[in-house]
Formats: C-alpha cells, sequence, structure tokens
C-alpha cells in the first residue's frame, strides 16, 4: 500500500505518517497539490491520497481525471464543521478523516482501499494442487497466464505470486485492460511525452515504468485492442518502451502476469490475438477451476467471509447453520468466489442470531433465494438452452440480421440480471465488443437492463 499525504494535516502530519507507516504502508509527502501531482507524473504512484481538508480538492481531483491518474482520496482535518467534510466529499473525496487521527480509523480506511487483505484460501485438493504449482514458479521472473471465469479470485493469485517473488518489495501494478478505453490504454501502459496530444499537459510515466523492478498485472489481457498488443509484445521481447509521442526507447524490468477469463486461443483462431504473444505470455498457466468445482473451498471462504463481515458490521461472531452450509455446497455460483463474499456479506447483516440459517441466504433485493437458483450447473445449462430455442422460435421473417442479433444480446443480458461478463460469456464475445453494442443501442434510444435488473416488461 504506497499512501502519499498532501499537505500539513494542520501539524498532524508526523502522526499520520507514523500510523500508516505501522499499519505497512509506504507514506511519501508533497507540500501541495502541485508538489503531488509532479510526483504522481513521474511514476511513483499512489494506492490512496490523504489530502488535507483546506486543499483544492475539487482541483486536485479535476487534474487526476484530466491526466487519467486514479486514486482514491481521503479527506483528513482538525476541528473540522459538519459542512467542511460534506464539501470535501461533494468535491471528490471518498471519506473524510478527523484529525488527530484514530488509529482504527485510518487501519480501516487502508484495508478497505487495500486489496492486499484478500488471503489466498485453498482447502479444495484442485486449489491446493494449484497453490504447489505457484509457490514452485514464483521465484523465477517467467510470464505466467491466469485463466478462469470471472471472480474464481485470479488478481488474488496474481499477488500471490508477487508476494512470493523475489520482487516481493517492489512495486506491484495492476491495469485493467477492459476498463480503460482503446485510445487511452497505450498512453496508461506506456506513458506519454508532454505535446503528444491534446491534453498531455506533461510527461506522464506509465504502468510499465511505474512497474520498474516489481510485477505488471494486465488484467483482462484479451480486451486489448490487437493493434496494441504488438506494441506490448515488442516491450515484453525487448524489455523496453516507447512512450507516446516520444523518441527514445526507455529499457524496464518487470515481470508480467497476465490474467483472462476468454479462451486466448480461440481468441487466436478468431484473430482477435496475436499467437506470438500468447506464446510469450503463456509461460506457465494458472488455470483456476470455477467455485462450483471447488466444495471445501466454498465453505472455508465462506466462514472466512463472514468472520470478516461481522468484524466490520460490529456483529457478534456468525457461524452457518448445516442446512446453510450444505445449501451454500451445492450452489452453482455463477459469480464464484464475487458472489459467494456478497451472499455471505448479506448474510450476516440479514442473519438475527449468531448462528446463520438457509433464510438469510438471499438476492440482492433481499428475497429469499429460489431452490431453482441452488441447481446444479448441468440443470442451468440445459434451462440456458431450452431458453436459447425459445428465443429462435420467436424469430419472425422479415427482420434483419441486425435485428435478431440485438434481441438476443439484450434477452441475454436479461437473463443474466444485466451482468455484463456473463452475457459474454454465454454470447461468445468479448466484453469489450458487447459494451460497444450496448453503448451504440443505449444511443439509439433503447432501453437496457442495469446491473442487478432486467428491462421493464413490455
Amino acid at each position: 500500500m504506497r499512501v502519499l499525504i498532501i499537505g500539513n494535516l494542520d501539524g498532524q502530519l508526523s502522526s499520520a505518517t507514523k500510523i500508516a507507516f505501522d499499519r505497512g504502508a509506504k507514506v511519501m509527502h508533497a507540500p501541495s497539490i502541485a508538489a503531488a501531482m509532479d510526483l504522481l507524473r513521474t511514476g511513483r504512484g499512489a494506492d490512496l491520497l490523504m489530502v488535507d481538508v483546506h486543499e483544492d480538492i475539487s482541483g486536485l481531483v479535476a487534474a487526476m481525471t484530466s491526466e487519467r491518474i486514479v486514486a482514491p482520496v481521503v479527506a483528513c482535518g482538525v476541528s473540522t464543521t459538519p459542512e467542511r467534510a460534506a464539501a470535501a466529499i461533494r468535491a471528490g473525496a471518498r471519506e473524510f478523516i478527523p484529525l488527530p487521527p484514530d488509529p482504527e480509523l485510518i487501519a480501516a480506511v487502508l484495508s478497505a482501499v487495500a486489496d492486499d487483505d484478500k488471503p489466498m484460501i485453498a482447502s479444495d485438493a484442485a486449489m491446493t494442487e494449484l497453490k504447489v504449482l505457484a509457490d514452485q514458479i514464483a521465484p523465477s521472473d517467467a510470464s505466467v497466464l491466469i485463466t478462469g471465469e470471472s471472480g474464481v479470485g485470479k488478481e488474488v493469485m496474481a499477488r500471490y505470486l508477487h508476494k512470493r517473488s523475489r520482487r516481493a518489495e517492489k512495486p506491484y501494478i495492476s491495469v485493467n485492460c477492459a476498463a480503460i478505453p482503446e485510445n487511452l490504454l497505450e498512453s496508461e501502459l506506456f506513458g506519454h511525452e508532454k505535446g503528444a496530444f491534446t491534453g498531455a499537459v506533461a510527461r506522464r510515466i506509465g504502468k510499465f515504468e511505474e512497474a520498474d523492478g516489481g510485477t505488471l498485472l494486465l488484467d483482462e489481457i484479451s480486451e486489448m485492442d490487437i493493434r496494441l498488443q504488438a506494441k506490448l509484445l515488442r516491450a515484453i521481447q525487448e524489455r523496453e518502451i516507447d512512450r507516446v509521442g516520444g523518441g527514445k526507447s526507455v529499457p524496464v524490468n518487470i515481470r508480467i502476469i497476465a490474467t483472462s477469463n476468454r479462451n486466448l486461443r480461440e481468441a487466436v483462431r478468431q484473430g482477435e490475438f496475436r499467437e506470438d504473444l500468447l506464446y510469450r505470455l503463456n509461460v506457465v498457466n494458472l488455470h483456476i477451476p470455477p467455485l462450483r468445482q471447488r466444495p471445501l473451498d466454498v465453505v472455508a471462504l465462506a466462514d472466512h467471509f463472514i468472520a470478516k463481515y461481522a468484524k466490520a458490521n460490529g456483529c457478534l461472531a456468525r457461524r452457518l447453520s448445516d442446512e446453510a452450509r450444505q445449501r451454500i455446497q451445492t450452489a452453482p455460483w455463477p459469480g464464484n468466489v464475487r458472489e459467494l463474499e456478497n451472499a455471505m456479506h448479506r448474510a450476516v447483516i440479514l442473519s438475527q442470531s449468531e448462528e446463520i440459517s438457509s433464510d438469510a441466504l438471499r438476492s440482492p433485493d433481499g428475497r429469499p433465494v429460489p431452490s431453482s437458483a441452488l441447481d446444479n450447473a448441468a440443470d442451468r445449462a440445459v434451462a440456458a438452452a431450452e431458453g436459447a430455442i425459445r428465443g429462435l422460435q420467436g424469430v419472425r421473417v422479415g427482420q434483419t440480421v441486425a435485428e435478431v442479433e440485438q434481441e438476443l444480446i439484450l434477452t441475454t443480458l436479461d437473463h443474466c440480471l444485466g451482468n455484463r461478463t456473463h452475457a459474454a460469456n454465454i454470447l461468445g464475445i468479448s466484453i469489450r465488443t458487447l459494451r460497444n453494442k450496448l453503448r451504440a443501442y443505449q444511443d439509439a434510444g433503447i432501453e437496457i437492463a442495469a446491473p442487478g435488473e432486467t428491462r421493464a416488461a413490455g
């Protein structure tokens, strides 16, 4: 965890620094927002910004947005009025911390924004064998491709590898290739020189240079545009990068870890992914099985999340009833660990006693989870196939291919309760392709299912 403190925090700078340092954070200080921006541009990134509430927080957020620098902002201040604290939140701060600083409060904030509090829990044989392999390859510099369905814990595995590598004390930088628009991803990865394009007001160090000496995670690598893949391949082969608008190559020393929830060999066959890049990335493949194939992990993870959220919500210790335990073991968990975590969080909140009954296992809208939602994967596959057949029977003569495609996409999205990743997997297209099509439909005024919802019945 890298913390950048901006301003003097009303004289509480040393106390806040010591608390953050004692919690394992690496702390930097910038006396002003201008100095902070200069530091962030140089590649000395931060996972959290603690900013004096008297500084221009809205100006800081605007500058970070314009230069595509992403990090949560927390405002801090002494004897601050509720109005000033509210103004800081409106200006873009995620939280407000009163000063003098409370060690437990700062620890909670650091834990909330850090991803490194997610342990590698492996009780099932399928995962314990994979963990052994991960331990064997962690000390090497070999590129690793981590594959598996959405939510299985690919990023957790990537961080596990970094922590056990010889680069553990160096930076661990993650880039979500699916979340950054194609026209911005090149600059995000390789950086840019001042004046390289409109808005490039200063030199910006990219993620490759920021990760120098450490590990760079390319999350959802399959969503990277094939033209950019060529530049990535060269960077991996030559161990040097070219900033956008730059005329001089910059050497880098990093280990590459990539993740994908798609079959990259199939993407190669479809011309969406470079075969030579796949060979470079796939020196070692760690395939994480879905949670439905790891019943012992389901219980171990559930117990972990229950303890975590009971503590976070100030509840007494909770435990699953035998019936609830059996129920979660037979659930398909299409969202994998991510879905299980959310379900256990809800169960902790909804439980009326120390024992979590099956009645506390509910869907996000609070309704009891129907038993049909806990059928096995084979039954769900049959139901999905039957639904697809019914959908094809509704095709009318005279419809264009585009109209049929649109209805198939929107109906599948409804089936997945607006979950874009699940819909893309069912449709056999990339999440980027799905998002582009949904954006086009939305621009045309067509209703799109929001996450967790379906379209209104018409």
